[in-house]
């Protein structure tokens, strides 16, 4: 992989794992989801479920860009449903509701890591798509 990444990829990435994050975690997410996730019972189907929307966004905004990158989709879902769930595990052991004074640092913490996963992924895929580039122009170079 190059030392570089360039600045306009990068950016584009963010904004589609952006939208899709916003599209997933809180236009498709209902109140069965975010609710039933952070209970100390019956959290797994609920938690799947959003994962699940996750998934089917990221990969339906991926195959559109850059099918190749695929698997990225399930990465985002397996990042995902371990944060969700870590935060739903300190939620309900430590019974943090919203008049609880740890409710915001623990939504601002999750969404952080939401943002740095996509920021992370954005990386791995505009310098691989970069590297693709330089390889393709070297290819095209040595047979002319």
């Amino acid at each position: 992989m190059s030392a570089s990444v360039p600045v306009g990829l990068l950016v584009g990435w963010m904004l589609v794992l952006t939208v899709k994050h916003i599209i997933a975690d809180f236009v498709l997410q209902n109140s069965w989801m975010a609710i039933g996730k952070d209970q100390k019972r019956g959290w797994a189907l609920p938690l799947l479920a959003h994962c699940l929307v996750h998934l089917a966004v990221a990969t339906a905004l991926i195959l559109m860009i850059a099918p190749r990158f695929w698997f990225v989709a399930l990465i985002d879902f397996a990042i995902h449903i371990t944060v969700d769930r870590a935060k739903g595990f300190c939620a309900s052991t430590f019974e943090v509701t919203v008049e609880h004074p740890w409710f915001w640092t623990l939504i601002g913490v999750d969404q952080a890591l939401h943002h740095l996963t996509g920021f992370g992924l954005s990386i791995f895929m505009a310098a691989k798509n970069h590297d693709r580039t330089i390889a393709h122009k070297k290819d095209r170079r040595c047979a002319g």
